[in-house]
């Protein structure tokens, strides 16, 4: 093989493996994630600000009460659910976050461990060519 030849395959296979390490890294990293937000679903992801809390029925509660008396800038009395309508809307609502976060995570776990197999592979393989080039 040709000394430049011989150069740019190896500046090559050394990019593949440094790219190859970079992406395995970032995709451990993720699948950790996703697997600590399958245990806990309720507090894992991003809220939107404002919205009520669904870490209990009590918070819920508290949160929606706080957000009519804000919202209401006239004197009128506005309408507020009972408590078996609020708990069927509050169970509603975490069940939506939980089915929510577990597909999220699903779908990571699946694309991450999918990326950590072909990263690894493309390492290994591109690692023992260089060898073999450089031999």
């Amino acid at each position: 093989m040709e000394k430049s030849q011989k150069v740019g395959a190896q500046i090559y296979g050394y990019t593949i493996c440094l790219v190859a390490v970079i992406t395995f890294l970032i995709s451990i990293t993720t699948l950790v994630n996703a697997v600590i937000d399958l245990e806990d679903p309720i507090h894992a992801g991003w809220t939107q600000p404002g919205s009520p809390s669904l870490a209990s029925f009590e918070n819920y509660k508290m949160d929606l009460l706080k957000t009519s008396k804000q919202g209401d800038e006239t004197n009128q009395p506005s309408y507020i659910p009972d408590d078996a309508t609020l708990r069927a809307m509050y169970q509603a609502a975490k069940d939506d976050k939980i089915q929510s976060i577990r597909h999220q995570s699903h779908r990571s776990i699946i694309i991450d461990c999918i990326l950590i197999v072909i990263s690894f592979a493309l390492f290994i393989t591109h690692w023992r060519w260089m060898k073999k080039i450089t031999a």
